[in-house]
């Protein structure tokens, strides 16, 4: 296609953009790099969301400016949009067509070791960056029995205002109000939200459901070299003492709840899109079709 493309109109798929407010710590980055991966084989754009301090609420101006940007961005369009960034309700702003919102979510608890150790050791993704805590030795068993600030309870806190959004309400720590709303949102607002200890299905579903972003996904995350997998080096996983003091806790529980509320939900979704054979899942082929048209063509 020659000359300015914000002349044409674009056609559905072209017009289509996804927005992966990828929660820290549940593969984010392992899932990114497909996309990237993927973007000039199947020709669209991918763009990084890069908040100041990694700061997931938006201010109302920022807000603005972000929904203009992602619907009237022609040259940027197919898009996928990635960042730490709290779910944002594009329909307060008038637009005409929302984004497709995506994410993975992960076990609250182990979500929270994982990023306790990446802040003091990183990963093998960039091994020579400096992290905030590094020095700090102590581990993160150590950490929940001295009461330590970096393992509270009030930590888990993520994932529900994630999906929550960038109402007041969303960050107050344990408000049954934001659950719900996550829960809401999670049904009604996104098109999928896989889980971290199922990816690859995640994946899967994704090629199959949106194959203008996703074909040959599931395959790259099969045979990738590096496997796309992200890991934090020096992690210690947390006796069953440590896992049962923080589960206690009334912020793990509804962190929990709303884990395994998005898990039932992406298992109902998989139980009706794939059938598994001699131990490999295959895709189902298309299960309705259209009869009795009239009136009946000439």
């Amino acid at each position: 296609m020659d000359g300015p493309r914000q002349d044409v109109a674009l056609d559905e798929e072209e017009d289509m953009v996804i927005i992966y407010n990828r929660v820290p710590k549940t593969a984010s980055t392992s899932f990114t790099n497909i996309a990237y991966d993927l973007c000039a084989k199947n020709k669209y754009h991918v763009l990084h969301i890069n908040t100041t301090k990694n700061n997931p609420v938006m201010s109302l101006q920022d807000q603005v400016r972000f929904v203009k940007n992602i619907t009237s961005w022609k040259e940027m369009k197919p898009g996928f949009y990635h960042g730490h960034v709290s779910y944002l309700d594009f329909a307060k702003f008038g637009v005409k067509k929302k984004p497709i919102y995506i994410n993975v979510i992960r076990d609250p608890i182990e979500r929270l070791v994982s990023y306790y150790y990446f802040l003091r050791f990183g990963d093998d993704y960039r091994p020579g960056l400096r992290r905030r805590k590094q020095g700090d030795k102590k581990t993160f068993d150590e950490c929940v029995a001295e009461g330590g600030s970096d393992c509270a309870p009030e930590k888990l806190w993520l994932q529900i205002p994630f999906f929550c959004g960038h109402s007041s309400e969303c960050w107050n720590v344990g408000s049954r109000w934001a659950m719900d709303q996550a829960k809401y949102n999670l049904i009604n607002e996104y098109f999928l939200v896989g889980v971290t200890e199922e990816l690859e299905d995640f994946i899967m579903l994704l090629e199959a459901a949106l194959p203008r972003f996703f074909r040959g996904a599931t395959e790259l995350y099969r045979t990738g070299k590096k496997s796309h997998l992200r890991k934090t080096t020096e992690k210690k996983l947390p006796t069953k003492q440590t896992i049962a003091k923080l589960q206690q806790s009334d912020i793990w529980k509804m962190e929990n709840e709303f884990y395994e509320f998005a898990l039932e939900q992406f298992q109902f979704i998989r139980a009706h899109a794939v059938r598994e054979k001699d131990g490999d899942l295959y895709i189902l082929a298309q299960n309705f079709f259209y009869e009795k048209i009239y009136p009946k063509s000439n």
